[in-house]
């Protein structure tokens, strides 16, 4: 199957699988068999076969998702996360209708030292999630405000796309940053405040409760050092991003997620006084619980995704996108916006327009930086409400929900921010 009938099937296997996922379908089901498809109608099933091998053993993703949820299984052996988040509450409580928008901000502040999406939704979401759940917010609404934090990436030097976007235009990469500070802070101002709407809409901003999830004790005891354990790895990961840091010790450039949540894991069980045995053991069960339910469904959306491939459907729409003279802001903020939504990586869409319409961008009137971070900021948006994510699907596995609930809830927020996105950077640049 190939050219326009191709595109109309690929279409229609969309359609058809977005309509599963809000009937809410077993999620890896409904993509696997809908990226299979795809790849025999192509007459190319072994792009899907590859897809699955290929996801199988994506090595930075396991690492940082794995090793951050077996870290939350020992917390939870330990009792330091409840610590934590009886420390917080005891903040939270006076200041109680900023905590959602907090959660938004804290993660996106996080994600600039953290460039990568998935791993700071893995690292900080094992915290921040049950935190809210904890105070009464429904879990899929306490997993979307984390994952609307992730958009906090574009604003850092080691996102891969402001180099590309800074070489095609010739200048700085913190020149490019500069230019996006503004308009990254509104649309964060913007998400946050979406989802307070969406929270008092659908009344899941207070009144959740779940046995697995305790309710607010006023009598806990807090101990202050067993609080701050579970901040560790995320401090650590802040702290040796900084260049002054890494000038000064090298070594720490080494320093990932996993080694952070080992040594975040070490020190619980040497201030907790846990039995090492039991400890390494729940860490062990955590990593797998994290590969089976967080990574199996990365699996399956790369076997989508591959399906998408194999019918020419990513492709013909960024061809498309190239005839868009007339209509060029639009197409370089809704371009990666929707090809990101539809395949839940911002890099694919964001990196595609760069490379074959952003040097042309002076042909249509506007700055290579300027329609670049058009790119980047509209790949960055759709990614952040994209059911297939792989951010979004670490945030629903530890919020035990549907990936699709939290992209309906950041959806919102995320279209208006493209819109004030593409007003300011083709208007105000």
């Amino acid at each position: 199957m190939t050219g326009t009938i191709a595109i109309l099937f690929s279409v229609v296997v969309l359609i058809v699988t977005i309509y599963l996922l809000v009937r809410q379908y077993e999620t890896r089901t409904v993509l696997f068999a809908s990226g299979f498809v795809m790849a025999i109608a192509a007459l190319a099933p072994l792009k899907a076969f590859s897809a699955f091998s290929t996801a199988m053993v994506t090595g930075v993703l396991i690492q940082n998702i794995c090793s951050s949820l077996g870290f939350a299984m020992v917390l939870q052996l330990t009792g330091c996360d409840k610590h934590l988040i009886y420390a917080v509450v005891k903040v939270l409580n006076k200041i109680r209708p900023l905590m959602i928008p907090g959660v938004v901000v804290a993660t996106f502040g996080i994600n600039i030292a953290i460039p990568s999406a998935a791993g700071c939704a893995a690292a900080v979401g094992v915290v921040l999630i049950p935190l809210l759940i904890s105070q009464g917010v429904a879990p899929a609404l306490a997993a979307s405000a984390v994952m609307m934090g992730t958009f906090g990436s574009v604003l850092s030097p080691g996102l891969m796309h402001n180099p590309i976007v800074a070489k095609l235009a010739k200048i700085e990469v913190i020149e490019v940053i500069r230019g996006q500070t503004p308009v990254a802070l509104l649309c964060m101002a913007i998400a946050a405040i979406s989802l307070i709407i969406v929270a008092k809409a659908l009344k899941e901003d207070k009144g959740y409760h779940s046995d697995e999830y305790e309710a607010v004790d006023t009598t806990f005891a807090v101990n202050p050092l067993l609080a701050i354990l579970p901040l560790i790895p995320v401090t650590l990961l802040i702290i040796f991003s900084m260049d002054g840091v890494r000038a000064a010790m090298p070594w720490v450039k080494s320093f990932i997620v996993p080694h952070a949540m080992l040594v975040g894991t070490f020190l619980c069980i040497i201030f907790t006084r846990t039995n090492p045995q039991k400890a390494v053991k729940d860490f062990c069960n955590g990593m797998g619980k994290g590969y089976a339910d967080v990574i199996g469904i990365i699996i399956a959306a790369g076997v989508f995704i591959s399906g998408l491939n194999a019918l020419g459907a990513i492709e013909a729409f960024v061809a498309f996108l190239k005839k868009s003279d007339s209509l060029v802001n639009l197409a370089a903020t809704y371009g990666p916006f929707l090809l990101a939504v539809v395949s839940g990586s911002g890099d694919a869409a964001t990196i595609a327009f760069n490379e074959s319409v952003t040097s042309h961008a002076q042909d249509f009137g506007m700055e290579v930086a300027q329609m670049g971070s058009l790119a980047v900021m509209g790949g960055g948006l759709g990614r952040t409400m994209s059911p297939l994510a792989g951010a979004t699907i670490i945030c629903a596995g530890i919020g035990k929900v549907n990936p699709f609930d939290i992209a309906k809830r950041n959806a919102p927020g995320m279209i208006v921010a493209s819109v004030a996105c593409m007003i300011m950077l083709t208007y105000l640049w």
